[in-house]
């Protein structure tokens, strides 16, 4: 039997997803190393990697991937980490994915689509060779 989150929980679970946002590094290793999942998501299906890689935060994508957080996550608009990243020309950050075994491919809007729809060839660089 489960016991609904109280209001307490849930807004300590929301406030992981304003670390990721901000790229608190720390803040996020001391929660998953205290039992918090490491793919959580929020209800747009967006996972602390998914955030942190959007907004940029290299240190945060680093301890997340350090911990397990699953690249191949699709949040609910199709995108993934990688997607997000490349959408942000975020070097470091899709070569720390790609070497973490994201896939350039996967999603409704994968990384791939999105480099080429943006016109990025720096980022098709980096993706092409890792394409399935």
């Amino acid at each position: 039997m489960t016991s609904a989150l109280t209001g307490e929980e849930l807004d300590f679970l929301r406030s992981l997803f304003d670390l990721a946002r901000a790229g608190d590094a720390r803040g996020l290793a001391e929660a998953v190393d205290a039992g918090v999942p490491v793919n959580l998501t929020n209800d747009a299906g967006d996972s602390l990697l998914i955030l942190a890689a959007y907004h940029c935060h290299e240190d945060a994508v680093r301890v997340l991937l350090d911990r397990g957080a699953d690249t191949g996550r699709v949040d609910d608009r199709g995108q993934t980490a990688l997607g997000a990243a490349v959408f942000r020309r975020s070097r470091p950050i899709v070569e720390m994915l790609l070497e973490a075994g994201a896939d350039p491919a996967l999603g409704l809007r994968s990384a791939l689509d999105v480099a080429r729809y943006f016109d990025l060839p720096d980022m098709l660089e980096l993706l092409e060779p890792h394409e399935g």
